[in-house]
């Protein structure tokens, strides 16, 4: 079993197995009696069965079948022969606020053999590329959510409307009104050794963010789908509703989950030197600015996948209620500055911005390795980073004389730049019928089409009788 942590729901906190005898051992001691057998589709949306835990043995040699078709945007049609969801037994994880039940993630087969349209599958194939170069993808993730109440009329509104000042972040007084919400997912996320470490008020009204330790990718990612389900979880529970929509209103800022990411070799930071041995003074390797590099140069590409809906670049702006979106609008990095797309906290890592709630983070986590690698091997130079600029105040004639790009700014521009883009195709890898990326790139723009063939209220008040 792996390293225990401070307990933090009275009794034992729990320690993830890493075996099949210790998940044995949990469901014996701990009474465990069902479990989710839990998958995702393109959008990461969590898919279960929910398995009687005393037919453990069927459920890790057969896996729990669906019919895929149903069960989203997983490459099926209605003719295709059922999916196994097969268990990786070291995701187990106790349902802390239900602890007769736990979840497994699994990878997603047909016929006894990977299906390539499986999100957990594609990053596992990219971590396997990385390793055979010498490298660990370490990953960190900072998952921001609302509180909102739905009205009778489907809109919806704060879920505490004292939330009401101009500039809220960090506000002491939303956090101690909604305490015993935030304080109960703080709890499990530390019980389930995690190690919740913050949580804050973020700079919306009715916005939150707890964060925890990062972990290998693969793990950050399982870990990420199941706080996202617990946080909606636990806010039905209380008849709210927590959303990580990437904007749900107009006037804040929007939901963002950035990533955290270093390579790391035999226990060691790859991307971390002393600030003296850089000659840009930010901490980072050689190998850490070709990582950066590579994500600059297949930034406008990746975000189709790291930024995937209508709704994101609806947060990818400059201005907002509190005087800032907290959001990139370029291809740029630089040091503790967050208006880059790329910023660099502290050394040894680098934070991209661009990644947002609605990211599958399978996917995103894909693209992001396959980008940096791709710099790595080229030995891209990233160029001087843009530390001391506000981005956010940059004009087109200072914008052409750094030659920084901008990102797309909608969805239809990004899945383009995504669709001609080599690297990313090949990381996203083909599934026999197509490539990944075409697949993602249809489903997407369908996405975009039935959006944009909508005619809101903003467009009658508007130009119903201007003309």
């Amino acid at each position: 079993m792996g390293v225990d942590t401070l307990p933090a729901m009275g009794g034992q906190p729990f320690t993830a197995p890493e075996s099949r005898d210790d998940v044995e051992r949990y469901l014996r001691e701990n009474d465990v009696e069902f479990l989710f057998a839990q998958f995702v589709d393109m959008h990461g949306k969590p898919n279960a069965k929910l398995v009687p835990a005393r037919l453990l043995d069927d459920l890790l040699s057969e896996g729990a079948g669906f019919a895929g078709f149903a069960a989203g945007a997983i490459g099926q049609r209605p003719n295709d022969p059922d999916l196994a969801a097969m268990p990786d037994v070291t995701t187990l994880t106790p349902l802390p606020w239900r602890p007769e039940v736990a979840r497994f993630a699994c990878d997603v087969h047909v016929e006894g053999e990977e299906w390539p349209y499986c999100p957990r599958t594609i990053l596992r194939r990219q971590l396997e590329r990385a390793r055979t170069l010498g490298y660990e993808f370490m990953l960190g993730t900072e998952l921001e959510y609302f509180l909102v109440r739905r009205r009778e009329d489907g809109s919806i509104e704060l879920a505490d409307p004292l939330d009401n000042l101009d500039q809220p972040c960090y506000d002491m007084r939303g956090l101690t009104r909604n305490l015993d919400f935030v304080s109960e997912v703080a709890r499990n996320v530390t019980w389930l050794g995690w190690n919740n470490y913050a949580t804050d008020h973020e700079d919306a009204n009715g916005q939150f963010e707890q964060n925890f330790d990062f972990a290998p990718a693969l793990t950050t990612c399982d870990r990420a789908i199941f706080f996202r389900y617990m946080v909606e979880s636990l806010a039905q529970g209380r008849g709210l509703l927590a959303t990580f929509m990437p904007k749900p209103f107009d006037h804040l800022t929007g939901n963002g989950a950035h990533f955290h990411m270093s390579l790391w070799r035999d226990g060691q930071n790859l991307f971390e030197v002393d600030a003296a041995d850089d000659p840009r003074g930010m901490g980072l390797s050689e190998l850490a600015y070709h990582f950066i590099g590579g994500l600059k140069a297949h930034a406008r590409a990746y975000i189709a996948v790291t930024a995937p809906t209508v709704s994101s670049y609806k947060r990818l702006v400059v201005g907002t209620r509190s005087g800032s979106s907290w959001a990139p609008v370029y291809v740029s990095y630089g040091y503790n500055n967050r208006t880059q797309m790329l910023r660099i906290p502290a050394p040894g890592r680098v934070e991209d911005r661009t990644v947002d709630g609605s990211c599958n983070p399978y996917l995103g986590a894909a693209v992001v390795l396959a980008a940096g690698l791709d710099g790595i091997e080229r030995r891209l130079d990233p160029g001087e980073p843009t530390t001391e600029l506000n981005l956010h105040e940059l004009t087109d004639e200072q914008r052409n004389e750094l030659g920084v790009e901008l990102l797309p700014a909608n969805l239809l521009d990004a899945t383009r730049e995504l669709e001609r883009d080599d690297v990313i195709r090949a990381a996203l890898g083909s599934t026999g019928r197509e490539d990944y990326v075409d697949y993602f790139v249809r489903t997407k723009r369908a996405e975009f089409k039935e959006w944009h063939d909508r005619v809101t209220q903003w467009e009658l008040d508007r130009y119903l009788q201007l003309f």
